[in-house]
């Protein structure tokens, strides 16, 4: 009889153990899930880069992203310019075919109004754009962004700022330092799996 109580204790005690681990694990997926909201990430084929866009300070690109994103833009795009220690630059449609003498050369076919006034600090993300000898108002091209892996203060002034790397900063890093050929386009696609809004 004795046995058969020490027993029930220790069943006792493990159902309880276990009733208490799943609320837990429960509730870090529902905190996990949460803490996305509001963020944009990009899935790439190296891991997820989440991003914290700004509506207050480039509400036109911040809106223009998310709306490319909803529309399924990005995905099969690749990060076709990466320069280690500066940036990693994706967005162009004309990356989906493999005649790489056209990445980067393409867009939606629009630009957006200049929204310049954030710094260019590490783990910002901010809209490519043509230079201003073609450019004079420095609008920016309506889908290609590159991702700073360093702080890049002198591009402070010339180039539309619209959000920030919550997470990620490692896979960004992982990308910089891709092989890459002489236009710095990665020899092995660095893939744009796709872009949800959170």
């Amino acid at each position: 009889m004795k046995h058969l109580i020490i027993l029930l204790c220790v069943v006792f005690v493990l159902t309880a153990s276990a009733q208490t681990a799943h609320p837990k694990k429960g509730k870090k997926a529902v905190v996990e899930k949460d803490s996305l909201k509001g963020l944009v990430v990009i899935q790439t084929s190296m891991g997820d880069i989440a991003i914290q866009l700004f509506d207050d300070k480039a509400p036109k690109h911040a809106a223009n992203f998310r709306k490319l994103a909803q529309e399924g833009f990005f995905e099969g795009t690749t990060f076709h310019r990466v320069i280690p220690g500066f940036m990693i630059q994706g967005g162009d449609p004309n990356s989906k075919n493999d005649d790489r003498s056209t990445h980067g050369m393409g867009g939606p076919n629009y630009t957006i109004d200049a929204e310049i006034g954030a710094s260019h600090d590490r783990g910002v993300i901010a809209a490519a754009r043509q230079g201003d000898q073609v450019n004079p108002k420095r609008n920016s091209n309506g889908s290609q962004f590159y991702i700073t892996v360093a702080d890049a203060k002198f591009l402070d002034g010339q180039y539309s700022v619209f959000g920030k790397v919550v997470t990620g900063m490692d896979v960004a890093d992982k990308i910089a330092a891709v092989k890459r050929d002489r236009s710095d386009n990665p020899i092995e696609k660095v893939l744009i799996k796709k872009v949800v809004v959170h």
